[in-house]
């Protein structure tokens, strides 16, 4: 996934060569994803570059981070994701910060929050 300009400081300086040595030499090309998305049992069969066993799309191979914290960049903390397997794998961390980002903008705006 592109990197947004606020967040490169969160990253570390060699992150390019990081993502690239995990999607081509230790993934070799292919989606690490073992199954969880509900498309798909046992281990994904995209190939980076390759259309989409889904319909649609061209394959374009992601790194995640499995603790969705970028400076953790330990090997286990490390997948090679199509874009799909990735976005699902992101889903709950996208909401939550979705939330929080619309409640910021709310309280800045002057709206009251409550705790519960």
């Amino acid at each position: 996934m592109p990197i947004r300009t606020e967040n490169r400081d969160r990253y570390p300086a060699d992150w390019k060569a990081i993502s690239l040595r995990i999607r081509t030499v230790r993934a070799a090309g292919r989606c690490e994803c073992e199954g969880g998305r509900g498309t798909h049992s046992g281990c994904c069969p995209n190939l980076d570059g390759q259309p989409a066993y889904s319909p649609g799309s061209k394959v374009v191979l992601t790194v995640a981070h499995l603790g969705h914290r970028p400076k953790s960049c330990d090997l286990a903390n490390l997948r090679a994701m199509c874009q799909g397997c990735h976005l699902h794998y992101d889903q709950a961390h996208h909401a939550r910060t979705r939330a929080e980002t619309r409640r910021a903008a709310l309280e800045t705006g002057g709206q009251m929050t409550f705790e519960w």
